[in-house]
């Protein structure tokens, strides 16, 4: 089988057995793997510029925590998201 010509930052094998942790999952194509780490590496860069717009909002190059579930909680898509920040603390002023 020739390797698939599409490349991802995530190494499949472990996206693989991610996957295969639930129980519910039973054998997985060999693409699909490769298809969930390119999703997540979208995923990835929506994430971190959104939290990048809001780091340079605050004058920051650093990107906190707060900053985060701020840019989370700024999209519905990511919504899911919100019991995972729900306990990040809110950015003190100048910090």
């Amino acid at each position: 089988i020739d390797p698939s010509p599409v490349r991802t930052k995530f190494p499949t094998a472990r996206i693989k057995r991610i996957m295969q942790a639930d129980e519910e999952v039973g054998k997985v194509a060999q693409q699909t793997p490769i298809a969930v780490g390119k999703a997540l590496e979208l995923f990835m860069v929506q994430l971190v510029r959104k939290s990048a717009e809001v780091a340079k909002e605050k004058n920051s190059k650093r990107i906190t925590a707060p900053m985060l579930k701020q840019a989370i909680g700024s999209a519905s898509q990511w919504d899911f998201l919100d019991d995972i920040v729900a306990k990040v603390g809110e950015e003190k002023e100048g910090g």
